[in-house]
């Protein structure tokens, strides 16, 4: 490991480094890694924050959206300040004003089939910050061609869902959905709301699942569905099984190269 930690480092990081199943060792693989956070909004804000707090060492963001007034209820990363600039750059101003030491990749683009195989290079993890299922789907199907873990959440008003795909040989979201919904099915953020602290309880869920898998510690939520009605402050887990005949990771698969995820969504 030559990701070494300086005095200043080990000041920083001393509460983690006190935890038996970090310490030193842990602080330092967290420093090595390297993480792609996609969409830097209610979901994006937490992630993007809590990564850069605890130390890891390189941290792509994409996003390709201004920050609007209205994102403020919940977009927690974000200011009046920064009002009509990119997210991505708000973002990295206040990720750096944590902690100066992370390197931050700020792409101010859109993630799409023809870019992602080139973003996601170079990190090892990716993880959702998005909110719609065209990302989630290519997020998913990226993570079973590169082998790259997708850390999964979303919100509706007052329910979340968190989950991991693709790692070990365990299930991918094509697994528990192998179709997405007739479009229109399903009414965006913006048509219904969305309770505003709720990103931040399950963007807060994915950056742990992020940080437990770049450890190697815990039992991490693959092969399992986490969900959250904040209404009454329940949790339930539910089992996700590995399709055999899941058209990307199944036995025969049929797809093996990332497609127009928009016009999949769309078309269905």
């Amino acid at each position: 490991m030559n990701a070494k930690l300086n005095q200043e480092e080990m000041k920083r990081y001393s509460r983690h480094i006190m935890i038996p199943e970090v310490g030193e060792d842990g602080q330092r693989k967290l420093k090595e890694a390297s993480v792609l956070v996609v969409g830097v909004g209610g979901l994006g804000s937490p992630i993007a924050l809590y990564l850069a707090a605890a130390g890891i060492g390189y941290i792509g963001m994409v996003d390709p959206d201004v920050v609007e007034e209205s994102n403020l209820q919940r977009q927690v990363i974000h200011s009046m300040n920064w009002l009509g600039k990119p997210k991505v750059e708000s973002a990295k101003e206040v990720m750096h004003s944590i902690n100066p030491k992370v390197d931050i990749n700020a792409i101010n683009d859109r993630f799409t089939y023809k870019n992602a195989i080139s973003i996601a290079e170079d990190f090892d993890i990716l993880i959702d910050g998005t909110d719609n299922l065209a990302s989630r789907y290519l997020l998913s199907d990226l993570s079973v061609f590169t082998g790259k873990p997708y850390v999964y959440g979303s919100i509706f008003q007052f329910e979340g869902q968190v989950s991991v795909f693709g790692y070990e040989h365990g299930p991918c979201y094509r697994c528990l959905f192998p179709k997405p919904p007739v479009p229109g099915s399903i009414p965006l953020s913006n048509e219904v709301g969305v309770f505003g602290v709720l990103p931040g309880v399950i963007g807060s869920l994915e950056a742990t699942e992020a940080i437990k898998l770049i450890l190697g510690i815990g039992n991490t939520l693959s092969g399992k569905l986490l969900l959250l009605d904040a209404l009454d402050m329940s949790f339930q887990l539910i089992a996700v099984d590995k399709n055999p005949k899941c058209e990307v990771c199944g036995i025969d698969p049929k797809i093996d190269a990332l497609i127009d995820y928009d016009a999949f969504c769309e078309t269905i």
